[in-house]
């Protein structure tokens, strides 16, 4: 049966007292900077004029036609 911790002695890259010693550890970060590809450019916050105009409009109809009815009892 093996332990699941090997002997401190015997495991390669340990210093005297169990430290790993500089450069057996691969480095916190990539070598690598940038990104791959663009990225899409960020959504504008609020409306814009054109959905607020059609908005509007629809409300208009169905208050129009929502009248209409009321009349037409």
């Amino acid at each position: 049966m093996t332990t699941p911790d090997p002997e401190p002695k015997w495991t390669p890259g340990l210093e005297p007292g169990g430290q790993v010693s500089p450069g057996e550890t691969p480095p916190a970060e990539g070598g690598t900077h940038g990104i791959s590809h663009p990225e899409p450019p960020e959504l504008r916050k609020g409306w814009a004029a054109m959905p607020l105009t059609v908005i509007m409009i629809v409300v208009a109809l169905v208050v129009i036609g929502l009248i209409a009815m009321a009349v037409a009892l």
